[in-house]
């Protein structure tokens, strides 16, 4: 039998609740209509919680008129899955260095494993998502990696850098109801199949489309400087120094070139976010006090 009255608890969250609400208005009415660039990586690819949750950021995104296109990564199920074929991963310069043995494994991990699980996640929660393969239609032109420096004596192999990108590809699912989710492998002009490092595909996609906000999720909270300290917001110049003195290395560095490539190229501003935080995605885009560092270009 039914209760014929139910009453209500005081609940001093709604206020609150009310609160993030209208503080996320004059973003939405800001970026409606404009390409968000996502780079999903990290443990947030690899986490069940993680994955839902920027899934269901990202159809949010889409639902108030924004067009999320994401680029992801997939570094540590490939390393899994070389590793089961006896494979030992190898690294130069925060790149994989990817060899002519390992190459179709690795298009397989992205473009079918990574990719239609993240497609999956995103459709289960109410969105459309396509995945896109750099291959597809020539999306994404590729060329061999050339070592530089200390590293100019690496065979970088398989490993690629984007030459081009074919905007129009995307741009027939832009405007529409359809969430591009894009493996970052591209092809050569003579046919050869590249892995490239998923930070530099989302830096230049961002360019092309010339995103209002282009957004990394990575493991960290953001740039630290050099004494560990979290930096807010950096132009590209003090950026460049932070490199020069080592303070960005290694696998950050694929990530912050990503980003003044983009910032170089018309994009006001990249932001590189923690992508463990629940939510991280509507906390950057949506709240006053966003979260992460800020790279501008001035």
């Amino acid at each position: 039998m039914s209760k014929e009255i139910i009453y209500r608890e005081k609940d001093v969250e709604k206020l609150s609740t009310a609160k993030v609400l209208i503080e996320a208005l004059p973003y939405i009415q800001q970026l409606s209509n404009k390409v968000i660039v996502i780079k999903f990586g990290g443990n947030a690819m690899t986490d069940d919680t993680l994955r839902n949750n920027f899934a269901r950021d990202v159809v949010l995104l889409k639902q108030v008129g924004l067009h999320p296109v994401i680029v992801h990564g997939g570094g540590p199920q490939i390393t899994s899955h070389l590793k089961k074929l006896g494979i030992e991963s190898k690294f130069a310069n925060g790149l994989r260095i990817t060899d002519p043995e390992s190459i179709h494994t690795i298009e397989m991990v992205l473009g079918g494993l990574v990719n239609k699980d993240i497609v999956n996640s995103i459709t289960s929660h109410g969105g459309k998502a396509v995945g896109i393969s750099g291959k597809d239609g020539g999306l994404i032109r590729a060329k061999k990696v050339i070592g530089e420096g200390e590293f100019k004596n690496i065979d970088f192999k398989n490993t690629g850098t984007v030459q081009s990108i074919d905007p129009e590809v995307v741009s027939l699912l832009d405007g529409s109801p359809f969430i591009p989710v894009i493996a970052p492998i591209g092809i050569g002009d003579d046919g050869t199949t590249y892995n490239i490092n998923a930070d530099l595909v989302a830096g230049k996609m961002a360019h092309i489309l010339q995103a209002g906000k282009y957004l990394i999720l990575t493991n960290t909270s953001g740039i630290l400087d050099d004494k560990d300290k979290l930096i807010k917001s950096i132009n590209a110049h003090e950026v460049r120094k932070l490199i020069k003195k080592g303070v960005i290395s290694r696998g950050m560095l694929p990530k912050i070139e990503s980003a003044l490539e983009a910032v170089s190229s018309g994009v006001e501003h990249v932001q590189i976010i923690n992508g463990t935080i629940d939510h991280s995605v509507l906390l950057e885009l949506f709240t006053d006090s966003g979260i992460g560092t800020m790279i501008r270009r001035l």
